[in-house]
């Protein structure tokens, strides 16, 4: 189950309302650091923009790759553990604005994490320390630690104990 606040809104659907509950300029500031990172080549500074501005937590040696897309809205609901690798043109959302409501929820990223490209990660979930994110997969629940999952809907391919045995 993910970890989403509802907030239910009336009238026009919720994305009308979206000024209500951000305010435009911290989205304005937010798209411009975001696109900055997305096409910078230097990992450090990808992480310092996100840390400085955008008040993300990420940690030491983390790296993001080219064209990440994160939160405009809300990237400070975004954590990063330590020596983990967001892969190309993954989208990591802590929100969804729907009809009738809009949802808020942080997304926590362990540390030794891998994601593969193209991935999307919706609000609320949580990702354990040193799993594996198949590309291209959609994270819709909480992946447990060391696990390896893929797919959309994702599903484990295989558990921390599974992996182990492999190796």
């Amino acid at each position: 189950m993910r970890r989403t606040e509802r907030y239910p809104v009336e009238g026009a659907n919720s994305l009308w309302h979206v000024y209500k509950t951000v305010p435009f300029l911290k989205v304005v500031k937010n798209f411009i650091v975001i696109q900055l990172a997305r096409y910078t080549p230097f990992l450090g500074v990808k992480s310092w923009l996100y840390r400085t501005f955008l008040r993300m937590k990420i940690g030491e040696q983390t790296s993001f790759a080219l064209m990440v897309m994160l939160d405009v809205m809300f990237p400070e609901k975004i954590s990063v553990g330590r020596n983990s690798v967001i892969g190309y043109n993954t989208t990591i959302l802590a929100h969804e604005y729907l009809i009738k409501e809009y949802r808020l929820g942080p997304v926590k990223i362990g540390s030794e994490v891998m994601i593969g490209a193209n991935c999307t990660i919706l609000p609320g979930v949580v990702i354990g320390d040193g799993a594996i994110v198949s590309a291209g997969t959609l994270v819709h629940k909480d992946v447990p630690p060391g696990a390896f999952v893929g797919g959309n809907p994702m599903k484990i391919i295989f558990t921390k104990e599974e992996m182990e045995q492999r190796s």
